[in-house]
């Protein structure tokens, strides 16, 4: 009763209700299917096999089953993937420096000017 290309309901998991065909034999338990699911591994068990069948070669690609299907007059979902947009870029925010450093910066940099000050008049002095 298991064969490739025997059309199935799926009765268990997220695309339970939903038609499919077998596509290929793994195992005593699990074949591959395609159709109105996604093209998965299932077990036999979770499928209702019924009294149709569908010409196709052992695995075949998911175009060929839906000109399949259409011949049957099933129709199937077309999904439709989204296009991938860039993600923005997150800018490295700069830490701010605690007012402490600063002022110690800020006193750094005025002892050195004015001793630069100082050298300056000194040598103009002399001069």
């Amino acid at each position: 009763m298991i064969e490739v290309g025997r059309l199935c309901i799926k009765t268990a998991g997220r695309d339970s209700r939903r038609k499919c065909v077998i596509v290929e034999i793994l195992d005593d338990n699990f074949v591959t299917i395609d159709g109105d699911v996604r093209r998965k591994k299932c077990n036999i068990k979770h499928l209702e096999p019924l009294k149709d069948t569908i010409k196709i070669k052992k695995g075949a690609d998911h175009k060929n089953i839906i000109s399949e299907f259409k011949k049957l007059g099933i129709e199937i979902k077309e999904k439709k993937s989204k296009e991938s947009k860039e993600r923005p870029k997150k800018e490295k925010q700069k830490k701010e420096k605690p007012e402490k450093k600063i002022q110690k910066e800020k006193k750094k940099k005025d002892s050195e000017e004015k001793g630069l000050a100082e050298k300056l008049e000194k040598d103009k002095a002399k001069k």
